[in-house]
């Protein structure tokens, strides 16, 4: 269209990498409904758990479902594990409380939800205070950096 670029500005191994025979490489997945397009995700957020594609998003929504968990301030990721040769999902999630009982009945509800919901089973449910979260400019979590964030914080670096 008249509004895509055609070039990154003085970046030429940008440019190159960003198109391919005229067509812009997104990192986007999606599907179309008739005459509807859908984005289902980013390449390079799924989570391949077992030869299974996970879709961050579908998680994120499972967990939101529970009382306790602050909506919009969910995400989900995964960090491959050498020894087993997949990744292993983690979910951090914002929550209100600071009390150490209320937290574990809310990490269990979450992993019992999410299970249930996505035959997917949680190695990590990190719940943190508000604001842990980072997002982007546009106010969407910033899966990769709170993925950083995350090693960071447990040591996985």
């Amino acid at each position: 269209s008249d509004c895509m670029l055609s070039e990154y500005y003085h970046r030429p191994d940008a440019t190159e990498k960003a198109f391919a025979e005229g067509w812009y490489l997104t990192g986007d997945y999606g599907y179309t409904v008739g005459e509807q397009v859908f984005v289902a995700g980013r390449k390079k957020e799924i989570i391949i758990v077992g030869g299974k594609n996970v879709y961050p998003m579908d998680l994120e929504e499972l967990a939101m479902q529970v009382p306790g968990v602050h909506a919009g301030r969910v995400v989900a990721f995964g960090l491959f594990n050498e020894s087993t040769g997949t990744e292993e999902v983690v979910l951090v999630a914002e929550v209100d409380t600071a009390d150490a009982q209320e937290r574990e009945h809310i990490a269990d509800a979450i992993r019992q939800t999410v299970t249930t919901g996505s035959a997917v089973a949680l190695r990590y449910v990190h719940l943190v205070e508000k604001k842990w979260l980072i997002k982007t400019s546009s106010g969407k979590n910033a899966r990769l950096a709170n993925k950083e964030k995350f090693m960071r914080e447990m040591g996985l670096q």
